[in-house]
């Protein structure tokens, strides 16, 4: 599954958070993730919205398979960056039953961003109903 950006969301909302990102502007933790492409080998940004839950931190993806996804998949590291500050991180997708408290954690942050993506389920659903949507949205733990 993936759910492709409007025209407004690629051509004018995104870009503005990137900028205000680059100038150190971080909207609720927002940073711009990094990753290079497995097959052009260009390197590709976009705005994310990490989550720290239970002493670690995540990388869930709303929309679904996106090409941030399919890239970190393939090369297992990225960079974050806020302004001049800019962290290497490396990650590891979590699957199963570990999604789930995750998913609740992040439905319940990022709700006013995100929650258009997860076609109405939200952090209040029961765990069988966030366990039946969590694999339409990979996740990614960074280990560093």
């Amino acid at each position: 599954m993936y759910i492709k950006p409007d025209f407004l969301t690629k051509r004018i909302l995104n870009p503005l958070l990137e900028l205000g990102m680059k100038m150190g502007m971080s909207f609720r933790g927002s940073q711009i993730l990094s990753v290079k492409g497995r097959k052009s080998g260009n390197v590709y940004t976009t705005p994310v919205n990490p989550l720290s839950f239970n002493g670690e931190r995540y990388l869930v993806a709303p929309r679904g398979e996106t090409g941030w996804v399919k890239n970190i998949r393939a090369s297992g590291e990225g960079e974050l960056r806020l302004g001049g500050k800019r962290e290497q991180i490396r990650v590891v997708e979590i699957s199963g039953d570990e999604k789930v408290p995750v998913l609740r954690e992040y439905l319940k942050f990022w709700k006013s961003e995100t929650s258009k993506f997860f076609g109405g389920v939200t952090d209040e659903s029961p765990e069988d109903v966030l366990r039946a949507t969590a694999p339409n949205h990979p996740m990614f733990r960074i280990v560093k």
